[in-house]
């Protein structure tokens, strides 16, 4: 078994060595763009299908033709080379032809979360300065509540693109569709000065309230992963289809999934969004032989009603990110699936992590210079020597992940410089260094024979930010928001583990006002809803008479972590929010053990 390991290992070589040629960085000075490969595929690939989406299915050819009448039509519009827009729509043939047309022409492309409402989407359309606001018909009424708190023009800068049909643009917007419809549909010229320097996207980190950062994504950063993706991690062919079922507006979908089909002229099956009813009878009727995952995906298709024929489909390889170590084996078997390609890397980051030799249980290796040193969880700090110097971990020990700044792994970083700068540490392991700083613990594990290439695992997010519900959720930025609730005095805000949940369930340790005898929960929760996306309102609540700080007043969230939401370890009371409910209940014994057992519905 051990020697067929091997060999299957050795197999990669090939594969490696020209990826690594593929991946070594371009100067940013070099003409190429996605807007280009869209224009190279429907050369190389014209007759050969796309995209098909909800009965629609388009050629490469089609598709550069929709995405060239967008290009038109914004440049009527008064778009240029350097300028932003942002776009909030969902999973559609018009939002994928839009970004793609809007990239030929030099626009950067700010990605709404369709989830988005009030003071956070007003804070992610002005913060890249966008010249215009594109929104689908299925957003309206988010916009709708905003449109008079941005300084864009009413009629002018708002352009509506129909979806169902069902409801005209609204007057405040001009219609976006008839304008693109007559627009020329011969490929733009500016396509051929776009380079790789120039940024296609804004993607947005840590969406928890209205304080979201812009990352910034430039087309050789979404160039890099889609090859990355596409060659070394699915190993697609042109004749092969890929499953797309994750929100474009993401980066995994948008730069995993598209950018793979870009590379290879693989065809699309665009999802609006993810149905586990639908899945397998999808999968096959398509003809999809690779698909991109979230873990929570996974996880949900792993505990939904098994049938006999679960593993007979064409899906042969998979690549995205958050698959935990639980059920990956589960997965992998139901399925039928060959090969699992997990990926680490942040929007926003300068280092990234592929299982391109699929090796199980792991996020993969890494070209990039890294480090893994120590860090203090329970004092939410590095741990660093009588120098100052941060202190490597042993080999096997889960440390924090350090990706070496260098002109090869530029750190791209957000729209905010100040918020550029705090990601970055200077001086960790030599005077003049300068690292990105992820956030994540990460560990090495014995893999058997690879090559003589290290392979990680992740093993947890550190600090002020935790992931639940496939988003990131930020507890400082949740803590000030629940600190504006009259009743509060203070506020604990972290991420606790919920059994058959991926990430963690947000809770918050509350102290009262001294003037409040008990927390008025059913206000609290409106509140919450009212103020917070829904995946940001905490899961639980417990009420502590005062919150426990370091002596630098530092809130400590080590032995909250760690008592999560055992009521016997608790000494006030502790509140849930049911999965599926808008309203608090206190948490009792029978719900504990429901939630333990992982049968809660979380």
């Amino acid at each position: 078994m051990q020697l067929i390991k091997d060999i299957s290992t050795l197999t990669h070589i090939p594969a490696l060595l020209r990826l690594k040629k593929g991946m070594k960085p371009r100067p940013f000075e070099v003409i190429d763009s996605p807007g280009g490969r869209l224009e190279a595929n429907a050369q190389r690939f014209k007759d050969h299908s796309a995209l098909i989406f909800e009965g629609q299915q388009l050629t490469w050819s089609e598709l550069n033709t929709v995405a060239n009448r967008y290009a038109s039509a914004m440049k009527a519009e008064g778009l240029s080379r350097g300028d932003n827009v942002s776009v909030m729509m969902e999973n559609r043939v018009e939002f994928l032809a839009l970004l793609m047309g809007l990239n030929k022409i030099g626009v950067t492309a700010g990605l709404l979360n369709t989830n988005l409402t009030g003071k956070s989407l007003i804070h992610c359309i002005t913060v890249t300065q966008s010249k215009k606001c594109i929104f689908g018909e299925e957003v309206i009424d988010s916009m709708q509540d905003v449109r008079t708190e941005l300084s864009l023009e009413q009629g002018q800068d708002f352009l509506f693109i129909a979806d169902a049909g069902t409801q005209p643009a609204p007057q405040w917007s001009k219609d976006l569709g008839p304008l693109a419809a007559s627009a020329n549909a011969e490929d733009p010229a500016e396509t051929a000065a776009t380079t790789l320097g120039d940024i296609a996207f804004y993607i947005y980190t840590s969406g928890t309230t209205g304080l979201p950062k812009a990352a910034v994504i430039s087309n050789r950063r979404y160039l890099i992963s889609g090859d990355m993706a596409g060659t070394g991690g699915l190993k697609c062919k042109t004749q092969d289809r890929i499953y797309l079922c994750l929100p474009l507006y993401h980066a995994t979908g948008l730069l995993l999934g598209v950018g793979s089909a870009l590379a290879t002229g693989a065809s699309m099956f665009v999802r609006r969004k993810f149905s586990a009813s639908n899945f397998l009878n999808e999968i096959r009727q398509h003809r999809c032989t690779h698909m991109i995952y979230i873990g929570e995906l996974c996880r949900y298709l792993v505990n939904s009603e098994a049938k006999a024929d679960d593993a007979k489909t064409p899906l042969r390889s998979i690549m995205g990110n958050g698959l935990r170590p639980d059920i990956w084996m589960k997965f992998k078997e139901r399925y039928g699936i060959s090969r699992i390609c997990e990926f680490y890397g942040a929007s926003e980051g300068n280092v990234a992590f592929a299982n391109l030799m699929n090796k199980d249980l792991t996020v993969g290796m890494t070209s990039a210079e890294v480090s893994l040193v120590q860090y203090d969880v329970d004092n939410d700090e590095i741990v660093r020597d009588n120098q100052g110097f941060c202190i490597p971990v042993m080999k096997g020990e889960a440390g924090l992940l350090l990706g070496k700044i260098t002109p090869d792994t530029v750190f791209e970083g957000y729209t905010d410089e100040a918020a550029t700068e705090g990601k970055v540490l200077r001086g960790a392991l030599e005077k003049e260094d300068a690292w990105f700083n992820t956030g994540d613990l990460m560990r090495t594990v014995d893999v058997g024979y690879a090559l003589g290439y290290d392979h990680y695992q992740f093993v947890d997010r550190v600090g002020d930010t935790f992931r639940w519900k496939a988003e990131n959720v930020s507890t400082n930025e949740v803590g000030e928001i629940i600190n504006a609730f009259p009743q509060v005095k203070f506020c604990n805000v972290y991420g606790v583990e919920v059994p058959g949940a991926d990430g963690r369930a947000g809770m918050v340790s509350i102290t009262l006002n001294d003037d409040v005898s008990a927390l008025d929960v059913e206000a609290f929760a409106q509140f919450a809803q009212d103020a917070l996306p829904s995946y940001a309102v905490p899961v639980f609540i417990r009420i502590d008479a005062e919150i426990d700080v370091t002596g630098t007043f530092k809130m400590l969230k080590g032995e909250l972590r760690q008592q999560g939401f055992n009521i016997d370890s608790i000494e006030g009371p502790v509140f849930v929010m049911k999965s599926g409910e808008k309203a608090y209940s206190v948490l009792d014994n029978a719900y504990l053990q429901k939630i333990n057992s992982a049968e809660a519905g979380y």
